[in-house]
């Protein structure tokens, strides 16, 4: 394949399909999925030898529209993952931070 063909390939991937899923209906409520995507690449070519393309792309799920009898209103999706993640930097830094002060006092 050559690099004008990934790159086409590229431009399509990386579209508004990408970031907003197709809409699912179910009775008079219809939901439509959004992501937060990105991403990114780099590619040189070597005449005649040849050419080469390094790409990476990232989606995550952020929540999603609901319309239902004509009203639009956003849903959050929740990351578990990066909630308990920051809640747990919080209570190592509060740890620390409470030892040093606790030292500071003695020393």
């Amino acid at each position: 394949m050559k690099l004008e063909d990934l790159m086409t390939t590229l431009r399509t991937a990386v579209s508004a399909r990408a970031v907003f899923g197709e809409p699912v209906e179910q009775g008079e409520v219809t939901v439509i999925p959004a992501a937060r995507v990105f991403g990114g690449g780099g590619g040189g070519q070597d005449l005649p030898e040849g050419e080469g393309l390094g790409l990476g792309y990232f989606a995550r799920p952020v929540g999603a529209f609901v319309v239902e009898r004509g009203r639009v209103r956003w849903v959050p999706a929740v990351d578990v993952t990066r909630l308990v993640t920051t809640a747990g930097a919080a209570v190592i830094t509060c740890l620390l931070a409470h030892r040093s002060i606790v030292r500071a006092k003695r020393g």
